[in-house]
């Protein structure tokens, strides 16, 4: 335990206030908080089997707020997983529907950038249906410690020209954001991830943990607003 509060007070301290993680020209106050949940009883099941139905309901939604870009969901327990057999256990316990990440929800085509400076640790286009498609994750040195930071639902155009152990400089594009013929067939946005451990995974990680193994994933994927500071 000492060592997970250790780590979360160094990568908060990475970043001293926010940190664009989007396109340059998008800032702080053109984010709003949007929820995904399951509580959401705007969202069924339907819109979001449709990517289009469901970015559609979000464009409103950013035109309604003045914003531009909807992020949330560290934590959060969804329907948007039941769609898929990718994310389904044998039983309540075991099916996979609380979020790990942070997603950002805005237009494809919207340029990704690196928050800190870093290597590329690994990268790939995991294409289960409901997966994240195109995937890059970078690794960070921190002090004597290293973590890594996973961005999903790329374009197959980030992946272009990357190689591992890369160099990024913190502010640097990496990518862009896919459309849901690529991304995993969602409305397009950002999944971003704080991952401690890769567990010698490469080119992938979970994104979505099941109520059983939530105790672990929340300990070694910490709240991605922690670099980010949106709020």
């Amino acid at each position: 335990m000492f060592y997970i509060c250790l780590m979360i007070e160094i990568i908060n301290d990475l970043t001293s206030g926010f940190t664009p993680i989007l396109d340059k020209a998008i800032v702080g106050k053109d984010y709003c908080p949007v929820d995904m949940s399951s509580a959401n009883t705007e969202l069924n099941l339907e819109m979001l089997s449709n990517p289009s139905d469901h970015h559609q309901y979000l464009q409103k939604y950013l035109n309604q707020n003045n914003a531009k870009v909807a992020y949330g969901g560290y934590l959060e327990q969804r329907a948007l997983y039941d769609r898929s057999n990718h994310f389904q256990g044998t039983d309540d316990l075991d099916k996979r529907n609380i979020h790990l990440g942070i997603d950002l929800w805005c237009e494809a085509g919207t340029t990704v950038h690196a928050p800190l400076s870093g290597v590329i640790h690994s990268f790939q286009n995991n294409k289960n249906f409901g997966d994240y498609g195109p995937t890059i994750i970078l690794q960070h040195q921190v002090k004597s410690f290293s973590t890594h930071t996973l961005y999903g639902h790329l374009s197959l155009e980030s992946l272009e020209g990357k190689v591992v152990g890369q160099s990024i400089m913190a502010g640097e594009a990496i990518g862009t954001l896919g459309v849901p013929e690529v991304n995993g067939d969602y409305a397009p946005h950002l999944h971003f991830q704080i991952v401690i451990n890769m567990q010698n995974k490469r080119g992938d990680y979970p994104g979505v943990s099941s109520k059983s193994m939530l105790d672990f994933y929340q300990k070694n994927c910490p709240d991605p607003n922690l670099i980010l500071k949106i709020i």
